[in-house]
């Protein structure tokens, strides 16, 4: 291969600035390893998060749904919408505008629900914006590919991989449902529960960061216009999910669980789409995009944690917040339950 290029030798697809570096075997057997410790710490933090949600209140969002349809308004309103105004201001090149597309188009993750633990979140309604999200994602996706994308390409040449997306489902639901079911029954158990499960859910997230700079390393080289849409696009979700949930009167911890859910997009799905769908020599111009967004989505998130934190032992708790259906923010679970983050002069 030539290096004059900028490519390592190594490369297997070039084009200009861009690579593609197949994985070593090394990094074949550390992605299953990993992948399946990943799976378990995640079924294993998704269990603790659900011990943090009240049945009741759960059942009172899918009720009720003013919260859940202010998050899907955001999820398949505001990020589609946000991923073609970037890729036209941008004027990035058709594949790589798809691949944008593709990651405004997919559902929520789960790392919102712990982000959300973090910032004193209404974790009921977290809950419930990922799991409608996720299923919502096996018409809304097709839908919002096909609307955004015709101008770009044809939307049938597009897999949607509606296997992951139900795995993805149950993935979540089995293990939250548990959840709940013990801070049902046990609910003093359920908090040191809860309490293990978010610092582990803290590493998680650092885990994931870490392995996916670890298995793609040789893959960063790539146009700097989507390093610079991967690094807006999450923060405009953020902002833009914070902005319509003040809008539509949710109360501030509501405001912010909105928020987390609008950025923090299910990256992996992204990713599988993007390898099913295209050859190995378009993958050198989208390939690294989902790892992109993926990083600055994490960081973000801990420089918006971090902000919280500090501000709370800074200036104690905010008590004013935005009524909404005459109901005190003191009846969210978390309030009751995430005793961690209250400040000393308590």
């Amino acid at each position: 291969m030539n290096n004059s290029t900028g490519c390592p030798a190594s490369a297997t697809v070039c084009s200009g600035t861009s690579c593609v570096v197949t994985k070593k075997n090394f990094n074949e057997v550390l992605s299953v390893v990993l992948s399946t410790v990943l799976t378990i710490l995640l079924a294993m933090v998704m269990f603790s998060m659900g011990c943090n949600v009240e049945i009741k209140k759960f059942l009172g969002h899918i009720k009720r749904p003013w919260g859940i349809c202010v998050g899907f308004l955001c999820q398949f309103g505001i990020m589609p919408l946000t991923g073609f105004i970037l890729s036209v201001a941008f004027d990035v090149v058709p594949l790589q505008a798809v691949v944008v597309l593709i990651m405004g188009c997919c559902p929520g993750g789960t790392a919102s629900n712990i982000l959300a633990y973090w910032v004193d979140g209404d974790m009921d309604l977290s809950v419930s914006m990922t799991t409608c999200s996720t299923l919502l994602a096996l018409g809304m996706m097709p839908l919002c590919l096909f609307i955004y994308t015709k101008m770009w390409v044809d939307t049938g040449t597009i897999i949607i991989p509606f296997n992951n997306i139900g795995t993805s489902l149950v993935a979540l639901v089995v293990p939250i449902s548990v959840g709940m079911f013990v801070n049902h029954k046990w609910p003093q158990k359920a908090k040191l529960i809860l309490k293990v499960g978010s610092i582990t859910g803290a590493f998680l997230i650092v885990l994931v960061a870490v392995v996916g700079g670890i298995l793609y390393q040789s893959a960063w080289i790539i146009a700097p216009k989507l390093w610079i849409i991967g690094t807006l696009f999450p923060l405009a979700g953020y902002s833009l999910g914070f902005l319509l949930a003040i809008i539509a009167g949710q109360s501030w911890h509501r405001c912010r669980t909105v928020a987390l859910e609008t950025g923090m997009q299910n990256t992996q799905l992204c990713s599988t789409i993007v390898q099913l769908s295209f050859t190995q020599e378009e993958l050198n111009l989208v390939f690294t995009f989902p790892l992109i967004y993926s990083i600055f989505q994490l960081v973000f998130g801990a420089i918006f944690v971090g902000m919280y934190v500090a501000y709370k032992k800074c200036y104690g708790k905010n008590n004013v917040e935005f009524p909404e259906d005459n109901e005190a923010v003191s009846e969210s679970s978390l309030h009751k339950v995430n005793e961690g983050f209250q400040p000393d002069g308590r």
